[in-house]
């Protein structure tokens, strides 16, 4: 009888939810036109869309027995699932894999501001080193799992933090090449959600999990970074890479982020892909040349728009120019690798995206492109 009552209620609500957003998508389609033109008529579009989502948000607060339990797959990895594994191979028994995976989760939590951050993170790093010196085996795979573990962790916590600044919905409903006028629309989305948190909250109806509010991105974003090169330096680097070319949809709210935090995620970007230079070119068995190249593949698809669309700064850019550079021509070489229509796909992805973005000139592929036309041409003939 639970479960059938929960469908009445559940079923009925997530209809009214797609009905009641897909009449305002469409009405805000309809007088997009209109609010390029007349002002006036933009900042009611303004209201009306952030008034809605206010009211979204703060509809499970009053209405408790009608809250809808969103599903919660849309982070690339779960975290559960990585300790399960651990604790499955074995080597969760061990006092210094539980140690190192306590003090990994504690850098998550900690704030970067406490000066207990440094010190975790630097005992951390020492059992990290340690191990790795010692060059014994049981030892290394501990490293691996659970550096992989906190990867993957720390990946999906990014995610759950970008999507709660709101950016999962606008990408998601009007598409990445929307521009300005919905970067301007998050930016007094995320004004009037944190208003809303702060009045519910002071008459104690603010939301359940107050923890998750206050992550920061752009912290979570740096430690990525970190924890890939400790995977790089123990000789683990693909374990990263693969999680990180499987983290489209991080990559696809990544697109309409704020600018310092797209650099933190460009930064990883530009570390990962250095490190898939040469992945695959000493394998020697088939399946594992393909799986190599299929891993490349999902990581020029899901990342390459980011590269072309991110706020690579001018008074302080992210990567030098050396650093494109290098950058760059690992694009080409990596495109180059992939046959003919994966190439199709890739430049057409890369031309969208670097056309329609007036901020950035980079990644230039246009000699990967007019390569790839010059042999469509042959092929033809």
């Amino acid at each position: 009888m639970g479960v059938m009552e929960n469908s009445a209620i559940v079923i009925p609500s997530l209809l009214l939810r797609k009905t009641v957003i897909s009449l305002l998508v469409y009405a805000d389609k309809s007088c997009l036109f209109l609010a390029e033109k007349y002002r006036l008529i933009e900042i009611f579009r303004y209201l009306l869309i952030t008034s809605f989502l206010f009211f979204l948000r703060l509809f499970p607060s009053l209405f408790p027995s009608y809250s809808i339990a969103l599903p919660t797959d849309d982070c690339s990895f779960n975290p559960r699932q990585s300790s399960y594994a651990i604790s499955e191979s074995g080597i969760g028994d061990s006092g210094i894999a539980r140690a190192l995976l306590q003090l990994l989760s504690s850098v998550n939590d900690i704030p970067v501001s406490s000066r207990k951050y440094g010190i975790v993170r630097s005992l951390a790093e020492k059992l990290i080193e340690d191990n790795n010196r010692e060059d014994i085996e049981a030892l290394r795979e501990i490293n691996r799992t659970v550096l992989s573990s906190a990867f993957s962790r720390t990946l999906c916590r990014v995610e759950a933090a970008m999507a709660e600044l709101g950016q999962d919905w606008v990408v998601g409903h009007y598409g990445a090449g929307s521009g300005l006028v919905h970067y301007q629309l998050n930016r007094v989305l995320r004004l009037v959600r944190s208003v809303g948190d702060g009045v519910w909250g002071w008459v104690g109806r603010g939301r359940a999990d107050v923890n998750r509010s206050v992550d920061s991105a752009e912290k979570l974003a740096a430690e990525l970074l970190w924890l890939a090169e400790k995977l790089a330096a123990c000789g683990f680097v693909e374990e990263a890479v693969e999680r990180w070319a499987s983290a489209s949809n991080l990559a696809r709210i990544s697109l309409l982020a704020e600018p310092y935090l797209q650099g933190s995620l460009v930064m990883v970007s530009a570390f990962l892909f250095k490190q898939t230079k040469f992945m695959g070119l000493d394998e020697t068995d088939e399946a594992d040349r393909e799986r190599s190249r299929q891993m490349k593949m999902k990581m020029l698809t899901s990342w390459l728009p980011l590269l072309c669309r991110a706020s690579n700064g001018t008074d302080m850019p992210v990567l030098s120019l050396s650093e494109r550079a290098e950058l760059e021509k690992i694009l080409e070489d990596t495109i180059g690798m992939l046959g003919h229509e994966e190439q199709e796909q890739v430049l057409s992805l890369w031309l969208h995206h670097f056309t329609y973005c007036p901020s950035s000139d980079w990644p230039n592929l246009y000699a990967s492109y007019a390569r790839w036309c010059t042999t469509s041409r042959k092929l033809f003939f």
